[in-house]
């Protein structure tokens, strides 16, 4: 099969989709799109790569092939399928793609942003479908800075990451996908990156950024703030207005995490966790900018600095923080909610997961913590493609997640 006559799947319509659709376009592939507002999307998608001050760099143009909500539509030809959406929603959408897929077809499945366990989830589609010839594979962290400017139809980036982590099971299939896809979409138009091998997907999940970023910061609001404001003017900037308080809380869960990425290494020792990182490491790797002060890094940026917090307005005309953004489904379901799995099975204590749960639990009015550890009979938990926790895998030891 020739590289230019590759069928690309792209599901969602997150700001990485608009990244995506031009740049694979561009390498001469048939893209798709599944996404749950076809009438939103235009057939050319505009890609702008900007500078931090918005100068554009250079356009790049893309062509969608076919645009549905339907996957029975163009599932069943795609040679490549990559998910761009909220993590908390890539197990319903692998299970409504799993019956359109060609079980007599290598397929590649993917997502940009890998973790939580993607290989866990594909892995439950393929038992689910008898879907033995899928090639999994994920990015450990989204490799550009993107945002939508005109959803469905222009898309901006601020630049690729200059190094970025994938992992790809089997492994023996990595090098082949670097120059089929994950090349493409860096390298190849920016001039610059490089994607590298994890070992296992094991070390994507517990590498983690987003998932302690967007908890510590929403944390440090509700002390700071109680989570409400009288007027939308005067709620800070997520990233502008980074303190000190929420700056040691992202501090003190990476400890907890760095607790159990320590546990397994010494647990595994013949096992490689060459990019299993704490969060400066991981910043340091993929940025190549060495990061002291947390604080300073996300006042500064200039790529950053007019996002809000997640909130949505009250009855009584107050605004509070959204408990049902990504920032709860994905972070704390998909997120520290598999870190503390792990660290009940390894005995180990992890005070601030458990803080940061217990008051998403309350906020939210769930049941996930309970007495010190996961409630995992609670009917929270086990409300169907919920939560990403191990255990609803069927999985049950460290053991049998470490791949």
């Amino acid at each position: 099969m020739k590289t230019e006559d590759l069928t690309v799947t792209i599901v969602g319509g997150g700001a990485s989709a608009h990244t995506l659709i031009p740049l694979l376009s561009a390498a001469n592939y048939h893209v798709n799109l599944l996404t749950r507002k076809p009438e939103r999307w235009s057939k050319q998608i505009e890609l702008q790569y900007q500078s931090a001050d918005g100068d554009v760099i250079e356009k790049f143009e893309g062509q969608l092939s076919k645009i549905s909500s339907n996957p029975k539509d163009f599932i069943y030809e795609s040679d490549v399928i990559i998910l761009c959406m909220p993590v908390s929603q890539y197990r319903n959408a692998l299970h409504r793609m799993g019956a359109h897929l060609n079980p007599e077809k290598k397929v590649y499945v993917g997502t940009v942003y890998g973790q939580a366990g993607f290989n866990w989830m594909v892995d439950e589609m393929k038992h689910a479908f008898g879907l033995e010839k899928i090639v999994t594979f994920c990015f450990g962290l989204i490799p550009w800075i993107c945002r939508i400017q005109e959803y469905g139809k222009i898309g901006i980036t601020y630049g690729i990451k200059p190094i970025n982590i994938a992992a790809v099971a089997p492994k023996g299939e990595f090098e082949g996908l670097n120059q089929k896809i994950l090349e493409k979409v860096c390298v190849g138009w920016f001039g610059k990156s490089e994607v590298r091998q994890a070992d296992n997907f094991l070390s994507l999940t517990l590498s983690v950024d987003n998932q302690i970023i967007h908890p510590s910061r929403c944390y440090g609001l509700f002390i700071k703030h109680g989570g409400e404001w009288d007027k939308a003017a005067t709620i800070p900037y997520f990233y502008r207005d980074f303190d000190q308080l929420s700056a040691d809380i992202l501090i003190r869960l990476d400890a907890d995490y760095s607790k159990i990425r320590q546990s397994i290494k010494e647990k595994y020792p013949q096992k490689k966790f060459t990019y299993m990182l704490d969060y400066l490491t991981l910043d340091f790797t993929t940025n190549e900018t060495e990061v002291y002060n947390i604080v300073e890094s996300f006042q500064l940026s200039r790529t950053l600095g007019a996002i809000k917090p997640p909130t949505v307005k009250t009855p009584a005309g107050t605004w509070k923080i959204n408990t049902n953004h990504r920032f709860f489904t994905d972070d704390i379901h998909y997120g520290l909610c598999i870190a503390k799995w792990a660290a009940d099975r390894l005995a180990i204590d992890v005070p601030t997961i458990d803080e940061i749960i217990k008051w998403a639990q309350e906020l939210r009015q769930e049941v996930l913590i309970e007495n010190g550890e996961l409630k995992l009979d609670s009917e929270d938990l086990k409300q169907k493609y919920k939560s990403g926790i191990p255990h609803f895998y069927g999985y049950r030891t460290i053991d049998d997640i470490v791949d």
